[in-house]
């Protein structure tokens, strides 16, 4: 600006017309130029809230939401507005938290730590699962042929179980009182008139519902035939009051199928992984846990290759930890009455099955 008055004012007359009408020109320039950094939008900001100057994020909240289950769209604001309140409020403890040293206590060290390691743990499981093929169709048909039980002949049942407090001696006069009762409810009647404590339950259960090594028990049983248990209490009777055939398609079948033998394969590489770093680990049991050393629960893979591949369908191992079946997307059940007793009890007795 200085330079320009100088310039200005020691030129003709002529010669400053011609100038202010350059410096007019560039001052409207510049102008136009200023409102339009003015009037340009701001960019997003990644900030949902504040809470004594520390930054809650859209980050944060959609970590959050994206630990539940999907929401429906009509729903998904108002969830929202829930994490980030919930959000809001931690923070608000962390920081009184942090007021008062609470992190730098032994036992919350301690419980941070644990966390760490499962989290980093748990993140080294899903890095090597990430290497399970997906299955072929030729598998997924293979499942479902040798699967009649769990689709083509699918069954729903109606059960009832009976959990009844005996001695050893009383538990085997009862298997054979059962085995010589013409109904179910002339055994019940039985326990009634002799004093047996029991309990009794009811439930509704579709083939896939109960534990995968019991599919093809069940299967094999007709409506009125029981099951009988020794228990370390006394004995549990299962009983088919009724069923009937609900067939599942493969077309309907294939997802669930897939993802059965998907998650199978993961749990493989995984077990397979696991056995492969103890092997190569020197592991040494320090004081009172040397004494009882326990002996490996799955003898390290050979160096010969004879398990079998990964594509291969094997039948349900008898004394694996229960399964579950392929759950596959149909109808849902008709429920019992209101008034029929609670399945839990039903569910822990089928999980005990062999």
């Amino acid at each position: 600006m200085v330079t320009f008055l100088k310039v200005y004012l020691g030129s003709s007359s002529r010669t400053k017309g011609a100038l202010l009408r350059v410096f007019m020109l560039c001052l409207a320039t510049a102008c136009v130029a200023a409102c339009g950094e003015r009037n340009k939008e701001k960019p997003a900001t990644q900030t949902a809230a504040k809470v004594n100057k520390e930054e809650i994020t859209v980050h944060q909240i959609n970590y959050v939401l994206g630990q539940q289950r999907a929401l429906p769209p009509d729903q998904a604001a108002s969830a929202t507005r829930q994490v980030l309140e919930h959000l809001i409020d931690q923070q608000l403890e962390l920081q009184k938290a942090g007021e008062q040293k609470l992190d730098r206590d032994p036992r919350v060290v301690q419980q941070i730590e644990a966390a760490r390691r499962e989290i980093v743990a748990r993140a080294y499981l899903e890095k090597i699962a990430q290497g399970a093929p997906k299955p072929t169709p030729q598998e997924v048909n293979a499942y479902y042929e040798a699967h009649p039980a769990l689709f083509r002949q699918r069954r729903v049942y109606s059960l009832q179980e009976l959990v009844i407090q005996a001695t050893p001696e009383q538990t085997e006069s009862l298997k054979t009182t059962l085995a010589r009762s013409k109904t179910f409810g002339d055994f019940v009647a039985f326990l009634k008139s002799n004093n047996y404590k029991f309990t009794a339950g009811e439930a509704v259960r579709a083939a896939e519902q109960l534990p995968l090594a019991s599919v093809d028990q069940f299967a094999e049983m007709k409506d009125g035939q029981a099951i009988f248990r020794a228990t370390p209490m006394g004995a549990q009777v299962i009983n088919i009051a009724a069923s009937r055939m609900e067939p599942v398609s493969q077309q309907q079948a294939v997802a669930a199928i897939e993802q059965y033998l998907l998650n199978e394969r993961k749990r493989k590489l995984i077990a397979d992984d696991l056995r492969a770093l103890r092997s190569s680990a020197k592991i040494d049991y320090v004081g009172d846990f040397a004494k009882d050393r326990p002996k490996p629960l799955v003898e390290p893979p050979s160096a010969s290759m004879d398990t079998p591949p990964l594509t291969t369908i094997a039948p349900p191992n008898q004394s694996a930890p229960v399964l579950a079946a392929p759950q596959v997307d149909v109808a849902p059940l008709e429920r019992p009455a209101a008034s029929m007793p609670s399945g839990a009890t039903l569910d822990r007795g089928l999980k005990g099955m062999k």
